[in-house]
This record gives C-alpha cells, sequence and structure tokens, in this order.
C-alpha cells in the first residue's frame, strides 16, 4: 500500500529529496501520488514530523 503523508507535515522538503522515483508533490500539505509511490519507505524514514505513514 502507497504512503501517505498526514496534516502532521511541515512542508520541509527533506522528503521529496529521498523519493527515488519523485512520487512526492510539493503544496501546503505534501502529497504522494499512489500510482508512483513503490512503497520504499524512504520518505517515511526522513520526515523529522514522522507525518508519513503506509495508507
Amino acid at each position: 500500500m502507497a504512503y501517505v503523508i498526514s496534516d502532521d507535515c511541515i512542508a520541509c522538503g527533506t522528503c521529496i529529496d529521498e523519493c527515488p522515483v519523485g512520487a512526492i508533490s510539493e503544496g501546503d500539505k505534501y502529497s504522494i501520488n499512489p500510482d508512483m509511490c513503490t512503497e520504499c519507505g524512504t520518505c517515511a524514514d526522513v520526515c523529522p514530523s514522522e507525518a508519513i505513514h503506509q495508507g
């Protein structure tokens, strides 16, 4: 199941540089494209606010 970004997201940008497939989009709250997500978990590992989890 693809990862999702919760409302705890602080839009710091840390996850974007870590995503190997470019599935994360910027915004007030970042989002992950479920069709592109490979479920590697790298984004969740680097998120300082623990806002990313498997959906």
